[in-house]
């Protein structure tokens, strides 16, 4: 009988992240203070984030970081996420290739955000503070927040992107169960959010709307940290369970990848994926292809700078060398919430400028047409983020069909869609379209980008 799901013992679940930083051949630049344009020292993050991320931040130095056993006493309530072989995919798609899915839809929370919402909250907890304060979009970071939030007792406020919180109203409903208070965003409740809602009374928000709210409250709070899920480098870093998982399960399966897949927004589940399996390119000079699925509409892999950026369209946050579309680009209102976001991480954006790694645009139409096969198939409804990951995956598997080649394809799927059956009402009543970004929009919204040299 063909084996189809591979599952680590808890004894196998990793005791260490992997922190690719140490390994690159070229480390990222570091992030800038706003004002001097200086670089930051992880004193400097501590303002905003905890100490212990901070640090994490600028390791360049120690590739492994040892898991505090209560947070991995915490994964293990979860962990490991199985690894599962796509038969009937492959069937349908009549592919020579062999397609695995690292399903981080399992866990409770049903996304991989939980991997980093833990150990952010630990370490706020054992530094003595007692809020904590974060933004989302699609709403599956705002529900690990929260929760982890929750189990360590720490009160929790999120600015949830406005227009997702209309699509997806369920998420908010789920952060506020676990005690959290949720705010659309822009809001009034912030200066950030009263200046923009000023200049642009309409604004139905995104991720850089939110950061810069989330961030202001976490300034003028004593004892409230930001915390973040996705784009920085300690947030990649505690994604790294995934791949490391992944690696133990390829193993039990005989196999290693040619292709490793995931959607990308900031960049936590594909470099959590990514990332271990990267190493032995690095250090091994082993061959195996890395691609990060975007949205169409919002291109920043194939189609943004490279340049220093804020993360935030106030400009709250330091100065990061990332691949940006600007701080103040406004993405459609596509349905995958989680990808709506300007820029990709430091790692990432340096990986890219080192051809370790390559992006690839969904139109939306395409992601949805991925993940309804995938339900019908594998009989689980994929997050709309997921989906982009799965519409890369199909174009690999095809290709591998038209060479007649056989192919090892890893992709993760990121989180379920159970809470978007809006969307997936709106795709099958033919209510849903593309977006494409003008090259004359993005010319206009990089003008905005600080000059400095790189």
């Amino acid at each position: 009988m063909k084996q189809k799901k591979f599952l680590l013992q808890e004894k196998d679940i990793p005791t260490q992240w992997y922190n690719i930083q140490a390994d690159m051949p070229t480390k990222p630049l570091p992030p800038l203070n706003p004002t001097t344009r200086e670089p930051m020292s992880a004193e400097d993050l501590s303002r905003i984030f905890s100490a212990e991320c901070s640090k994490q931040e600028l390791d360049c130095t120690n590739a492994w970081i040892d898991i505090p056993e209560e947070v991995r006493d915490k994964y293990s309530y979860y962990r490991s996420t199985p690894l599962v072989r796509a038969y009937a995919l492959e069937e349908a798609l009549d592919t020579p290739a062999h397609i695995y899915f690292k399903n981080e839809s399992t866990n409770p929370l049903g996304s991989h955000k939980i991997n980093s919402a833990i150990p952010q909250c630990y370490y706020c907890k054992q530094e003595g503070d007692t809020n904590v304060t974060t933004e989302t979009g699609a709403g599956q970071w705002g529900a690990a927040l929260s929760y982890a939030a929750s189990i360590y007792g720490l009160s929790a406020a999120v600015y949830q992107v406005k227009i997702s919180m209309q699509q997806k109203p369920y998420r908010s409903s789920i952060m506020r169960t676990f005690g959290a208070t949720v705010e659309g965003s822009p809001s009034m409740s912030t200066r950030a959010g009263k200046d923009i809602i000023t200049r642009e009374p309409n604004h139905l928000g995104s991720l850089g709307t939110a950061i810069s709210e989330a961030i202001e409250l976490a300034t003028t709070t004593p004892h409230c940290k930001y915390t973040l899920g996705s784009v920085l480098n300690h947030v990649a870093l505690h994604q790294t369970v995934i791949g490391l998982e992944a690696e133990k399960q390829m193993e039990m399966a005989g196999e290693y990848p040619d292709k490793v897949i995931a959607c990308f927004g900031g960049g936590s589940n594909f470099g959590g994926l990514a990332f271990p399996f990267m190493r032995h390119n690095i250090l091994e000079g082993k061959k195996t292809e890395f691609i990060a699925a975007e949205p169409e509409s919002c291109p920043k892999l194939t189609r943004g700078k490279f340049e220093y950026d804020f993360g935030d369209e106030a400009g709250y946050t330091p100065l990061l060398p990332m691949y940006t579309l600007g701080h103040d680009f406004k993405p459609a209102n596509i349905h995958a919430g989680g990808l709506r976001y300007h820029g990709a991480g430091m790692i990432i954006s340096q990986l890219i400028r080192d051809n370790y790694m390559h992006g690839v645009d969904i139109p939306q139409l395409e992601s949805f047409e991925a993940g309804m096969l995938f339900a019908r198939t594998e009989g689980i409804i994929p997050a709309p983020e997921s989906c982009h990951a799965i519409a890369a995956t199909i174009r690999e598997a095809l290709r591998a069909k038209e060479a007649g080649k056989q192919e090892n394809i890893l992709f993760c799927l990121s989180g379920h869609g159970l809470i978007d059956m809006t969307a997936y009402d709106s795709y099958i009543n033919g209510d849903l379209h593309n977006y494409a970004v003008s090259d004359s929009e993005i010319k206009s919204n990089l003008s905005a980008v600080p000059d400095i040299k790189i």
